[in-house]
């Protein structure tokens, strides 16, 4: 295939992923509207999407147990961390916040990966990477909208939206520890497995609530089957974001990748507007326009760093075996 078309191919791949990835808070919106709590969405959206990616994983895991061996114990904190967490605090967030708030939020983790090289790694953020952290955080006070006039924002949507920036950044954070030579789609499976587990298991013993409906919910102003926003936050945001996002990795490059995840924030507010009727205010899309330039100014200081992407990676590994960012949710 030429450069050319096969570069076209991977942009279009990677958009796709971006827009499917996107839905994610509007089908969880209906189900959280009809009684489901937060967990039980999560637990049977990456229960389901785990199931259905089960074969291709085995498939790609083939002469490669001792890889999978050894990374036990990352995609246990993984799945935990990266996936359960991350979206069961993103779909509490959906609860009480526009989507498209949501999700600039817990954008916001993508700095905190700064924070975690610099106190850990004692990689000191260049001058670039600075300006385009104050910039996120002054789009966030936009975002915000502390005069009162904000679309429906409540202290609470804004700090579960901060602990889904938590679980962002350890997805960003966990991805580059991961063995290179774990398929990605393993990782995703596996990964969306434990996450599964963990919090049915919480849910059986009380901890964390389990709680779903079975009958009608509304969905974009219709009355439908519950059934349909399962299936479309399993097969659409989960399964076709997870495989689309993963081959456009691997034609442009992880970093190239991340690039154009950066458009799930668009593609969020989009759909919200058009199957929910949200839109954030002026002022809030002037903070999420800030709080993107903001994320695309860090990302860009780290093209310039290859050493930074990779400050977690395995001495052994040639190259970083993560996904596109926008898979954690």
């Amino acid at each position: 295939m030429r450069p050319n078309r096969s570069a076209t191919i991977g942009l279009a791949l990677a958009l796709l992923s971006a827009l499917t990835f996107a839905t994610s808070g509007t089908f969880a919106r209906s189900l959280l509207e009809a009684g489901w709590s937060a967990e039980a969405a999560v637990a049977a959206r990456v229960g389901l999407a785990a199931a259905v990616l089960a074969v291709p994983a085995l498939i790609a895991m083939r002469g490669r147990w001792s890889v999978l061996r050894r990374s036990l114990g990352t995609m246990a904190l993984y799945g935990v961390l990266a996936v359960a967490s991350a979206q069961a605090c993103f779909f509490n967030a959906v609860r009480y916040l526009p989507v498209g708030v949501a999700l600039l939020l817990e954008f916001l983790g993508i700095l905190l990966v700064v924070l975690w090289t610099w106190l850990v790694h004692g990689q000191r953020p260049r001058r670039r990477t600075v300006a385009g952290s104050v910039v996120a955080v002054l789009g966030l006070v936009f975002v915000l909208d502390l005069s009162g006039a904000g679309a429906g924002v409540e202290p609470v949507g804004v700090i579960w939206g901060l602990a889904a920036a938590i679980g962002l950044a350890a997805y960003f954070i966990l991805s580059a520890r991961v063995d290179a030579g774990l398929p990605p789609v393993v990782l995703a499976s596996g990964g969306m497995a434990v996450g599964a587990t963990t919090l049915v298991v919480l849910g059986l013993l009380g901890v964390l609530p389990l709680r779903a409906t079975f009958g009608e919910v509304t969905f974009a102003g219709h009355r439908t089957s519950w059934l349909v926003p399962i299936a479309g936050l399993s097969l659409i945001a989960a399964v076709v974001s997870y495989v689309t996002g993963i081959v456009a990795a691997r034609i442009l490059g992880a970093r190239l990748s991340s690039f154009v995840g950066l458009t799930e924030v668009v593609f969020a507010v989009l759909v919200a507007w058009l199957a929910l009727g949200e839109l954030p205010t002026a002022v809030q899309l002037f903070g999420g326009v800030l709080i993107v330039a903001g994320v695309a100014l860090v990302r860009a200081d780290e093209l310039r760093s290859p050493r930074a992407e990779h400050a977690d990676a395995p001495p052994a590994a040639p190259r970083s075996s993560q996904l596109a960012p926008s898979s954690r949710a």
